[in-house]
């Protein structure tokens, strides 16, 4: 079992963040990760064990979920902009390389690459589009449904129907529970959310991702229908160092899905971080 060094650090006076620093004695580069809507550091459990001990690899929760929501007030709804100051501060304090996100994570990570921290030399962006499809915008307005009445059985139920439909059962288990016992501000900060997806432009994402010079690598899964590899390849225009993977036989949630997800999603990525990585063949490009 991995040991984490624990801290709960001060951002600018506004919030305190629950991080956790898995450190490898070994590894020359650090990576951040960066949750997607309504997860917290245990969803990158998988993740985890693929990077490390290759990377150092810091984890953290937002101030309204996890660990951290205990150590804030919770008066006011997080912006994308508030979240990617989050992020540019923690990969200051921890000397981060490299950064990872994960599905709507993708939004505070654009933003905060748009702002070139001197510090970051790759990232990769998973699980994310900049189009709202057609999947996209039912899940979406359905959720938006369910969590203007904070109904947690009903978000729970959704998410597993759609985003987690190739999860196998006992990881819908653990997000069943997770996602219908949230607090209710997380609720409204998943609300507030999806408001503003919906109503924003949809060549938003596109236009945060100008000026983003290093290289990016976008992974989707074969099978996702909601975040769909296609559509990805819009960032080829405003990011000109970008990559694109497609992984196979993988939807939404990809390392998670199964073993095999998990050991091509894997190859992936140090295959981008780490090009002195064995390749592998397995990767639908």
């Amino acid at each position: 079992m991995l040991k984490p060094e624990i801290a709960v650090l001060d951002i600018q006076g506004q919030y305190r963040i629950h991080t956790e620093f898995y450190r490898c004695d070994t590894a020359e580069n650090t990576i951040i990760l960066v949750n997607g809507s309504m997860a917290t550091t245990a969803s990158f459990g998988q993740t985890l064990k693929n990077l490390h001990p290759h990377l150092n690899v810091v984890l953290y929760d937002q101030p309204y979920a996890g660990k951290s929501k205990p150590h804030n007030p919770h008066q006011k709804m997080l912006t994308r902009e508030l979240e990617a100051l989050v992020l540019l501060e923690l990969i200051e304090h921890f000397d981060v390389n490299y950064l990872l996100s994960f599905s709507w994570g993708g939004t505070a990570a654009l933003t905060a690459l748009a702002a070139t921290p001197r510090r970051i030399e790759k990232a990769v962006i998973s699980s994310f589009s900049p189009l709202i499809n057609e999947a996209m915008r039912d899940y979406l307005e359905r959720g938006r449904h369910c969590l203007a009445a904070r109904n947690g059985t009903q978000v729970g139920h959704l998410v597993n129907d759609t985003l987690g439909k190739h999860l196998p059962p006992l990881f819908k288990r653990f997000n069943f529970r997770h996602v219908s016992s949230l607090a209710e501000h997380e609720y409204a900060q998943m609300h507030f959310h999806i408001n503003h997806v919906l109503s924003s432009d949809q060549q938003c994402f596109l236009s945060a991702a100008r000026g983003i010079e290093i290289p990016v690598l976008f992974i989707n899964g074969e099978w996702d229908e909601y975040t769909v590899a296609s559509d990805a390849r819009h960032f080829a225009q405003p990011i000109a160092n970008s990559q694109f993977v497609s992984l196979e036989n993988t939807g939404h949630f990809l390392d998670m899905e199964h073993k095999s997800a998990s050991h091509i999603s894997k190859n992936a990525l140090l295959d981008f971080l780490k090009p002195t990585h064995p390749q592998h063949p397995s990767l639908s490009l």
